[in-house]
């Protein structure tokens, strides 16, 4: 019988649940909020392109049906967008089905390329029809629903997080889980075993999809607006979902959790020139370029992990650590 390793159970409890223990001024329980956010939205693409091999650059889709689900609610309804955290999964979960349906006839870089193209649809689509999702104008929360104390939030945001979290790490050590890995490995050996590999990258990209639709209803309600320039932008939350992975590691339960707070800190420490330091030693002009250059640092480290670090940050942790196991010695003598 296998034990429980109560450590990596609680873990994440702790390490996500950590800042509560704490008094913050809200402008770090808004950094922690972003950080957990792109917890979920970073575990979730793992667990498509990971753990299944399917690399997705249309997550955005997912992050923006969610945040509108919630937002349409109060817009035409006139109900509560909190409301939307509760049925955004299931709304984005569904399109995704939709979504494996056109594009899992296709694999590799053309399934990437897909996901791409159906990214920028449903962003057209949502600016075209603006009498529904508002358009270029978008979606802003009532004053009546948005809290000063970003508390709540964070452990609105804290839970979300470790149930994604703790759901993929089940799954992982499922059935599924095994079949996931496997269509990674070899889909046409899985297809000859028997495992329908459509079926298991469907239930993959649904489960993905629901938690990055939770994540883009939270969203919403916490930063009080939206528009399809953002939600549904390649840039904005594609990439950054696969950045967030990369950098922490693709294919490991802990790197997206890395990752996020890595990919977060970079972008907010440029995005503050330096917390203030910047506008204090170099002047306004310098420190302007300073907040700016979160991108380049962006594209630096991804350089770096992919010379150095191939598996990610917490996949070479060793390695990064110069942490070598011996070599267990050969048997027989010379």
């Amino acid at each position: 019988m296998r034990k429980t390793n109560w450590f990596a159970l609680l873990a994440p409890m702790l390490i996500l649940l950590l800042p509560a223990g704490f008094y913050w001024s809200n402008y770090y329980m808004n950094i922690f909020c972003l950080v957990l956010m792109w917890v979920v939205i970073g575990c979730s693409w793992n667990l498509l392109a990971g753990f299944t091999g399917q690399v997705s650059f249309g997550h955005a889709v997912f992050f923006g049906v969610g945040a509108y689900s919630a937002g349409v609610l109060q817009l035409h309804l006139a109900i509560s967008p909190w409301w939307g955290l509760l049925i955004a999964g299931f709304v984005a979960m569904t399109v995704g089905f939709l979504v494996g349906v056109i594009c899992f006839r296709l694999r590799g870089p053309y399934f990437a390329l897909g996901t791409i193209a159906v990214g920028e649809m449903v962003r057209h689509l949502a600016l075209y029809f603006h009498d529904f999702t508002g358009g270029n104008l978008g979606i802003t929360v009532a004053q009546d629903y948005k809290i000063a104390d970003k508390t709540p939030y964070f452990y609105v945001i804290a839970g979300i997080a470790l149930l994604c979290f703790y759901t993929i790490r089940f799954v992982m050590r499922s059935k599924w889980g095994f079949y996931f890995v496997a269509v990674r490995e070899d889909q046409d050996a899985a297809e000859s075993m028997g495992i329908s590999t459509f079926k298991y990258k469907s239930l993959s990209l649904m489960l993905s999809s629901f938690f990055t639709g939770m994540a883009g209803a939270f969203a919403l309600l916490f930063l009080g607006y939206i528009d399809p320039e953002v939600v549904f932008s390649l840039h904005f939350i594609s990439i950054m979902a696969i950045l967030v992975a990369i950098i922490g590691g693709v294919g490991t339960q802990w790197g997206p959790v890395v990752g996020a707070f890595i990919m977060v800190g970079v972008q907010e420490t440029f995005r503050s020139g330096w917390f203030g330091l910047a506008d204090d030693m170099f002047g306004d002009a310098f420190a302007a370029t300073i907040k700016g250059a979160h991108a380049f640092v962006f594209g630096i480290l991804v350089v770096i992990v992919i010379l150095f670090l191939a598996n990610g940050v917490v996949g070479d942790w060793g390695k990064l650590t110069g942490i070598v196991r011996p070599k267990k010695a050969e048997k027989g003598g010379a």
